[in-house]
């Protein structure tokens, strides 16, 4: 009992060890963005045929870099600043995975099997461009989506078509979200005002900094008290991040180390080799698990030595898509009705994609 223990803690802490500095790194980078990209400038820049929106929607993910927990805030901004349903779908399913820091972690835990990196990449980079592109054919998305972003979404198409500045009603939107997707994007300057911090909200800050109109009543905000409100804001996006996303890696370590000890090898081994029951299994496994997409490949490399490689692929491919923490959030974007399809569909298309594989190359 006590070896059992022992082994448990040691596969936990080599599993920390190697994942956080990953996690930390995902973490910066995406706080930095938050603040730097002007996403109406990108949005405005996307071709809008549906079938190249979702591909580009999906390749974002290179340019924000976040997981599961930071894409549904930033694919929920995106359809409410008039993003096509393509774009920001795509990128809502494909962001935790095409983006740099997921596939150098990737290749730190496989680099011994370099087609994983490369299929991860090209499996869900597919996935989201065939959903983004299947919803893209839905003309009226109201009935999908909750009424708070609906009217969003309603009054960004009105602003677009009678007035190209950034409407009021948006703000007022999005200030009432979850707080789940409110932690670390506001200004804090204004006593008992907070004002959330997307594109419209930094270009009037900048625009007020310029002309010396930010600070209060009239008093001029210099440029090194511009820098230390945006300074506190990475900070404090960087500590909510860290503490939230940590403690999911401490708890999918955890159940990683004790699957490994506790369950029996020939029930591992069996659903393991199996190329149907293999890919089940990892399906389930990914949903239940909900690590982060940042480190899930340290998890999943836990799995190589008794499972099938498209039960792997399977994994991490369907896990950063669509799991348990991440339905909670889509519930501030989507009804029921449209997670239903979110989940069946990737879920279908990762199985016959990695089964085909294990099928060929197994």
């Amino acid at each position: 009992m006590m070896n059992q223990v022992h082994n448990a803690f040691t596969l936990f802490m080599s599993l920390l060890v190697e994942a956080l500095p990953f996690l930390l790194l995902g973490v910066l980078l995406s706080s930095a963005l938050l603040l730097f990209v002007d996403e109406k400038k990108l949005i405005s820049s996307i071709p809008p045929n549906p079938v190249l929106g979702a591909l580009i929607g999906s390749s974002i993910g290179f340019l924000f870099p976040v997981c599961e927990c930071g894409n549904v805030p930033v694919a929920r901004r995106l359809l409410m600043q008039g993003a096509s349903p393509a774009v920001a779908i795509g990128f809502l399913l494909a962001a935790p995975t095409v983006n740099p820091i997921v596939i150098w972690s990737t290749w730190t835990a496989f680099r011994d099997q370099p087609e994983l990196v490369v299929l991860r990449v090209v499996f869900s980079l597919g996935i989201a461009t065939i959903i983004g592109s299947i919803f893209s054919l839905q003309k009226d998305l109201t009935p999908f989506v909750q009424p708070m972003v609906a009217r969003a979404m309603n009054q960004s198409a009105k602003t677009k078509s009678c007035d190209p500045r950034p409407s009021k009603g948006l703000s007022s939107d999005s200030e009432n979200s979850s707080p789940l997707l409110q932690s670390g994007t506001f200004l804090l300057g204004s006593p008992g005002s907070p004002q959330r911090l997307d594109a419209t909200t930094m270009e009037t800050v900048l625009l007020a900094s310029k002309a010396g109109n930010l600070g209060g009543a009239g008093v001029a905000l210099p440029g090194d008290r511009l820098f230390s409100q945006r300074l506190r804001l990475f900070v404090e996006n960087v500590m909510v991040e860290l503490r939230e996303l940590g403690g999911i890696l401490v708890f999918g370590s955890a159940i990683a180390a004790i699957i490994q000890v506790a369950a029996p090898r020939d029930l591992i081994i069996s659903l393991g080799q199996g190329p149907v029951t293999s890919i089940i299994a990892m399906l389930v496994l990914g949903a239940v698990v909900s690590i982060c997409s940042t480190v899930d490949a340290f998890f999943a490399l836990s799995f190589a030595s008794t499972f099938t490689t498209g039960s792997l692929l399977a994994f991490l491919v369907f896990g950063p898509m669509i799991d348990i923490k991440s339905i909670g959030l889509m519930m501030s974007i989507f009804k029921p009705k449209a997670l239903v399809y979110l989940f069946l569909i990737s879920a279908q298309l990762t199985f016959l994609l990695t089964l085909a594989y294990n099928l060929k190359f197994s």
